[in-house]
């Protein structure tokens, strides 16, 4: 790797100084003036731009919309619905005044030139209130139903530990809101979106999640239930990937909105909203990354193939250019990205180094002899593996590789994460092993106390009950009490 692309941390060394350098020199973010906000660079946010179409996609055939909706919420709106206000009550961003043009009084004095607002506005820190006050214009009868939109925008939280796409004050995200006639349709679209989010993370993402409820401590504020996928990180660490909330009637009985039903009757309808973020990239950095730089999934990849001519002369460029276009709109006509980089300001070990930092899935490489012997250097980024082959069928070989390695990238990842999964019934014995990571399956009493102090001992907390585990009776390790199911336990980011 070239000398000015070698200072990127080991993972071993630094795990987070790892991760905050690659975001930085892999051209994904930077931080910006105001604390805790970031600055998405084109690559980076090329990465969102491919997440954001599929996801989409997956919305829009569930039936969803998209809409948009007001950054700025009238403070008493989300005083309607009490956890709410709770839960985001030291998060919020207030605007409390507005600026006026510069004023002089008759004295030639200049004035104050803010005014104090009627009614101090909050930037959004998730859209629930605003929009179901706007629902209640828009819902009438049982004609109306289901209502479901979703909006891509930005929202505000204010964080006091922020890092680049993990956790940042201001993010990038799409919220569904859905509003249902029954608790059966609404449970039913709540689960729905989650599987919707656990398909895109294992099939687009190549990270294996964990699907489950929260507890009630843990559950997004305003909501009976909350859904969520957890994916482990390198270091054996849980990031919450997306969540699914079911909210039952509360925003709906908050802002009034009801619907006559058949019989011509006023109900309430039932509610449910549900989420991912920019945070997605960062759980694709932590999966997949080594020490060289990003390893992206082909399906994610703004570039998937890079192509390098190594030439002497602009002779030698152009046969081997010429050689080569033939095979670049092949795979650009199979759908596959592809850059040609035949510029001379970078020498040909540079470039290698910094698409390897950038994660770029397949490299391509031709030289002269290349040329002259109908040969082609192909090299993978996930395991860094190089062969020279035929130049023959190359368009056909890259697209099974890109498919290869999509799928090997995933099996690695879930091969991981299977292997840092434990059963624990002993807490002496947890406390010890959380402190190397791992998803740990632990009986729990369903108690918040006991919940509280697994918290306090270990900064290990419940991350969900999990579907895809055989649920049986057992004895909870912290109280002693019964306990009906196990729960995974994980330190989370």
């Amino acid at each position: 790797m070239a000398k000015e692309l070698k200072e990127l941390t080991k993972r071993a060394d630094n795990y987070s100084q790892w991760y905050n350098d690659l975001v930085m020199k892999a051209d994904l973010a930077e931080q910006s003036p105001v604390r805790g906000c970031m600055v998405i660079k084109p690559y980076g946010y090329a990465i969102w731009e491919k997440m954001q179409q599929q996801l989409d996609k997956m919305f829009k055939e569930t039936g969803a919309q998209n809409a948009y909706f007001p950054l700025l919420i009238p403070k008493s709106f989300l005083s309607k619905e009490a956890e709410h206000v709770e839960g985001f009550a030291k998060e919020c961003a207030v605007v409390t005044h507005y600026r006026l043009r510069a004023k002089e009084d008759k004295s030639g004095v200049e004035v104050d030139p803010t005014a104090k607002l009627d009614e101090e506005l909050i930037i959004r820190p998730t859209s629930e209130t605003i929009i179901w006050n706007t629902y209640k214009n828009w819902i009438h009868s049982w004609r109306d139903l289901p209502l479901m939109c979703n909006q891509w925008c930005n929202v505000m939280r204010w964080e006091m530990r922020t890092r680049p796409f993990l956790r940042t004050s201001e993010f990038l995200w799409q919220e569904g809101h859905t509003a249902h006639a029954t608790k059966e349709e609404a449970e039913a679209e709540a689960q729905k979106m989650l599987h919707i989010y656990a398909e895109f993370a294992e099939k687009w993402m190549a990270v294996p999640v964990m699907q489950g409820v929260k507890s009630e401590t843990e559950r997004f504020a305003g909501a009976l239930d909350t859904y969520t996928i957890e994916a482990m990180m390198q270091d054996g660490k849980a990031l919450q990937s997306g969540t699914s909330h079911f909210l039952g009637q509360n925003f709906a009985k908050a802002f009034d909105v009801t619907y006559l039903n058949k019989e011509n009757k006023p109900e309430y309808v039932w509610a449910t909203s549900w989420g991912v973020s920019t945070r997605l990239i960062g759980a694709l950095i932590m999966t997949h990354s080594d020490d060289n730089g990003l390893v992206l999934p082909p399906q994610l990849a703004p570039i998937q193939v890079v192509i390098v001519p190594i030439s002497k002369g602009e002779e030698q460029l152009k046969s081997i250019t010429e050689r080569l276009s033939p095979i670049i709109n092949g795979l650009k006509d199979l759908g596959i990205s592809v850059k040609y980089d035949d510029a001379d300001n970078k020498r040909p070990g540079f470039k290698f180094a910094d698409y390897e930092l950038k994660g770029v899935p397949v490299r391509l490489c031709m030289g002269g002899r290349d040329l002259e012997n109908g040969t082609i250097e192909i090299m993978r980024r996930d395991t860094l593996e190089k062969e020279t082959v035929a130049i023959e069928g190359i368009v056909e070989h890259v697209k099974v590789l890109l498919d290869e390695i999509q799928n090997n990238m995933f099996e690695k990842a879930k091969s991981y994460r299977d292997s840092h999964i434990y059963e624990c019934d002993n807490y002496d014995e947890f406390k010890e092993r959380i402190k190397d990571g791992g998803f740990f399956l632990c009986h729990w009493d369903g108690t918040s106390e006991t919940e509280a102090k697994i918290k306090e001992d270990t900064q290990a907390t419940i991350r969900c009950v999990p579907f895809d585990f055989e649920q049986t009776p057992g004895t909870d390790m912290v109280s002693g009490k019964p306990a009906t199911k196990r729960v995974l336990i994980a330190r989370s980011y």
